[in-house]
């Protein structure tokens, strides 16, 4: 329960769910801090705040050591030109080998990873090894980490380290300061700071760290704007200029539907100065919106403020044309710009979900629009198919706050099931049907008599259907309805209940009625003989297969291979992606992928990642395709 976990969620769990922004001064320095989960389920929130920040700070539990998490974080700021730091916190626990993780910590991610503090009286403090090297540590010296820090920072410039060679004495803090800056956009220094932020320690000399040596607006690497228009052929590409008097560029990080407020877009100012009641315009929007309020965000409040200024996190409530990644600017000069796009895990987490309450079937899609707006990793589909709306995460811990958001704030209760695999039907084999529908109830009857042939067709070729009656025997009014009949069966399924797909109809022959001829008749006749002639095509169920790939540590490369083989999966290659890190891609059947994720993370101790798309289709073995055919009769019986 702090000022960035107000969320009745993060109280519950004890871990931050949202990327929530705070700002403090500090030493006479205004900071602007964005607050982020640090599980893999949640990390879409912590990738969107990479386009707010100079520096990315990312923590590393003393106890668990680097996690998957750590170096997702730490390559997709390295992407974005950002300066890095890495924080050890619980320096204070039982059984920690602080040493040892350093050590780790420079064989991961390199030798630039310098502390500029070292924990000291078991973790109950923090020795400074850069400003003020005095002092005794837990482990190492400090004088050797102050020495490390020096030579590693003057290599960045070439003056200085001649005078420090040369002169072959200590030099002053301010001497340092714009090297070491340099160093740090560079990438050439990451520097490790110890806390521990159940007693506090290094947590003053961290926020002293965040106000003297981190970078400013003015002093980081700018972000990559891109200016042109969809599908343009010169796409220009420039970096805004951090003056507050130059025309306003600013970025929505964040879009927030909040139950009181409403609507709010919140986003960093590259440049320009956005007062209160500017009229700005949103990506390419020819009418532009007055922000009537303007606010800093500390947490779960927001507090008015006049202007916003290059640096300054902000955001602005009520502005329906909003979006996340929308970029906000007060000159049609500015119009076509885009911000480089941020990496996002794609969710690959399904639950099929339904409301509980009758009257909530409309509602439900509204609340979930309303969830997707906030989340880039989080996604709605509504299958056709299988008749199920699902929603789609990166974990079961992501989609589980997603559920109890719509409890808790939207009152609305849904039930989950695992969502259904959307199987297809086709032939392999011509055939031809026949039906004849004669009803007599004591008045006019109905009648309709179709003959027709089947044929396969390449694999995403779709429905085709042709009339070569001759004579009229089918009148041309009735034609559309034995297609309409055809088109009811092939939806419904022949043998297992799913869709149809990729045949040729060919209707060649029947008979009608002058008084009982009938629409309803030849629907009836269409799709009874389709069917018919399907049974004798040697219909087959289809499966969708999907590509993936699988992101591990390399030393589980085997084990994973030979989990992906036993899933009726084929390998098709594996390759390098980073220090001791494989990727793994193949094709397996979708059916097979149900528990993967957790599956996956119990394989590489939550250091394994995956993503799939759609391939093809492909018939199931023939044990599945006679189970499904006899779950689609048993339900058949039954109705």
């Amino acid at each position: 329960n702090t000022v960035c976990d107000f969320d009745p969620l993060e109280k519950a769990s004890g871990h931050s769910v949202n990327a929530t922004p705070v700002n403090f001064a500090h030493q006479g320095v205004h900071v602007h801090l964005i607050d982020t989960p640090g599980y893999p389920d949640l990390v879409g929130q912590s990738i969107s705040a990479l386009a707010a920040v100079e520096t990315a700070a990312v923590v590393v539990n003393a106890q668990t050591g680097i996690e998957l998490t750590t170096t997702r974080m730490m390559r997709l700021a390295a992407a974005r030109g950002l300066c890095r730091m890495i924080i050890v916190n619980k320096i204070d626990a039982e059984n920690v080998d602080l040493p040892r993780l350093l050590a780790h910590i420079q064989e991961v991610f390199g030798k630039e990873c310098l502390p500029i503090n070292l924990p000291a009286h078991g973790g109950q403090d923090v020795v400074d090894c850069f400003f003020n090297p005095d002092g005794d540590a837990d482990f190492s010296s400090v004088k050797e980490a102050h020495t490390a820090l020096v030579d590693q920072v003057v290599e960045v410039d070439e003056e200085l380290m001649t005078l420090y060679l040369e002169q072959g004495s200590e030099l002053q803090p301010e001497q340092l300061h714009a090297p070491f800056e340099k160093a740090l956009r560079e990438g050439h220094l990451i520097p490790v700071c110890f806390v521990s932020a159940k007693n506090g320690a290094g947590v003053g000399e961290l926020l002293d760290i965040f106000a003297k040596l981190a970078p400013n607006p003015a002093e980081g690497n700018p972000p990559p704007f891109f200016k042109g228009e969809p599908g343009a052929a010169q796409i220009e590409e420039f970096h805004a200029e951090p003056d507050p008097a130059k025309h306003v560029l600013a970025h929505v990080f964040k879009v927030v539907m909040d139950p009181y407020v409403g609507k709010v877009g919140m986003f960093r100012v590259y440049q320009g100065t956005i007062y209160k009641d500017s009229p700005l315009f949103v990506g390419d929007g020819r009418r532009p919106f007055k922000a009537g309020h303007l606010y800093l965000i500390q947490g779960k409040d927001y507090v008015e403020t006049d202007a916003l200024v290059p640096g300054d996190i902000g955001a602005v409530a009520k502005v329906e044309e909003i979006e996340f990644d929308s970029v906000l600017h007060d000159s049609h000069d500015e119009d076509h710009i885009h911000l480089k796009p941020l990496e996002f895990p794609k969710p690959m987490h399904g639950l099929a979900v339904e409301t509980k309450r009758k009257g909530d079937e409309q509602r439900i899609f509204e609340v979930l629009h309303k969830l997707e707006i906030e989340d880039p990793c989080f996604e709605v589909e509504r299958h056709p198919t299988t008749n199920e709306t699902v929603i789609r995460g990166l974990g079961e811990l992501h989609l589980r706050g997603k559920l109890e958001k719509m409890a808790n704030q939207y009152k609305l209760e849904v039930s989950t099931t695992p969502p259904k695999i959307p199987y297809r039907e086709t032939i392999t084999r011509n055939a031809e049907g026949h039906h004849r529908h004669k009803k007599q109830t004591g008045g006019a009857g109905q009648f309709g008599e179709v003959y027709l042939k089947i044929e396969p067709r390449e694999r995403g070729a779709g429905f085709e259907f042709l009339d070569q009656t001759k004579g009229g025997v089918i009148p041309n009014t009735f034609m559309p309805a034995v297609e309409k009949g055809v088109l009811q069966a092939l939806e419904e399924g022949g043998i297992a209940g799913y869709p149809v797909e990729d045949l040729r109809v060919i209707v060649y022959d029947g008979k009608s009625h002058p008084v009982d001829g009938k629409e309803v008749a030849f629907i009836s006749a269409g799709k009874k003989a389709v069917l018919d002639a399907i049974s004798k095509a040697a219909p087959v169920v289809l499966e969708p297969i999907v590509n993936i790939e699988i992101t591990a540590p390399e030393k589980f490369v085997g084990d994973l291979t030979s989990d992906l083989s036993g899933r009726r999966g084929q390998v098709t290659g594996t390759e390098p992606r980073g220090i001791d890190t494989m990727a793994i891609t193949g094709q397996v059947p979708l059916a097979e992928l149900s528990d993967y994720q957790s599956r996956l993370r119990s394989m590489t101790g939550g250091h394994g990642s995956y993503t799939i798309e759609f391939s093809h289709h492909s018939p199931v073995p023939p044990q599945t395709q006679q189970q499904l055919m006899s779950q689609f009769k048993r339900a058949a019986d039954e109705d």
